[in-house]
């Protein structure tokens, strides 16, 4: 027998299971513009190692949903949490890496300068998340000392994937990444997606495309700003 005592407070070892927070917890979450709700009442969890692609047409709430998960902007009522936090705080935002629908990258940095500026801002470097790589994958190999101010659409696009995956995080959220891409580009994304989630990171990404959902293992798709369906991604109809 062991010569332990049994904890009253459970567990041999004296400790309790701690459960992990969700990787994106969203409670009765709405958003307000004056009299109208753009979102909401919107309730559904993300778990670290989990895709889910977050569906609807245009003006259904998906990048206003992204946007309060984020902190750009603020929830007007219930509760939204990355891996624990409140949104939009300083824990919050070391947990996401947000990637929103218009590329935000600086004018005057070249592609390489901004993963240096990024990944030394989050305490890491371009080598620990394989920066080389992840140029070559999409396409960026000959651009890398050029200005994204000057590259297209499609390009800074390509960019904020490499910049928003050059940095630690536990969860990435994604806005309407696959318009701005080439098939090349799509296939490398999807792939990045799948890498993340096996990696046990949580992936939240907004899409219009049914064709994208190969890859997520749920789909939650908003109508009006409410969830109306919250289930395997195979099985959603658009």
């Amino acid at each position: 027998m062991s010569s332990r005592k049994q904890s009253k407070r459970g567990g041999d070892d004296g400790r309790k299971a701690r459960k992990e927070p969700f990787a994106f917890e969203f409670d009765e979450v709405e958003k307000h513009y004056g009299d109208v709700i753009a979102v909401g009442p919107v309730s559904f969890t993300v778990s670290a190692g989990e895709a889910v692609a977050l569906v609807g047409h245009n003006g259904s709430g998906k990048s206003t949903l992204l946007s309060l998960a984020a902190g750009v902007a603020d929830v007007s009522e219930g509760s939204a949490q990355i891996v624990g936090a409140e949104a939009g705080s300083a824990a919050a935002r070391a947990a996401l890496s947000y990637l929103p629908d218009h590329p935000v990258l600086y004018d005057d940095l070249s592609l390489w300068e901004h993963i240096e500026y990024l990944s030394h801002l989050h305490g890491s470097s371009p080598e620990a998340h394989d920066a080389e790589g992840l140029i070559e994958r999409l396409g960026l190999s000959s651009r890398v000392d050029d200005l994204p101010s000057t590259f297209s659409r499609g390009l800074r696009q390509k960019s904020a994937i490499v910049v928003g995956l050059c940095r630690p995080f536990a969860a990435l959220a994604i806005d309407e990444p696959f318009s701005g891409l080439d098939r090349t580009g799509r296939e490398a994304l999807l792939e990045l997606i799948a890498e993340v989630r096996d990696d046990r990171g949580a992936v939240l990404v907004a899409t219009h495309d049914p064709q994208m959902l190969e890859v997520f293992d749920r789909a939650v798709m908003l109508e009006q700003g409410e969830v109306v369906y919250d289930g395997p991604a195979t099985d959603m109809k658009i």
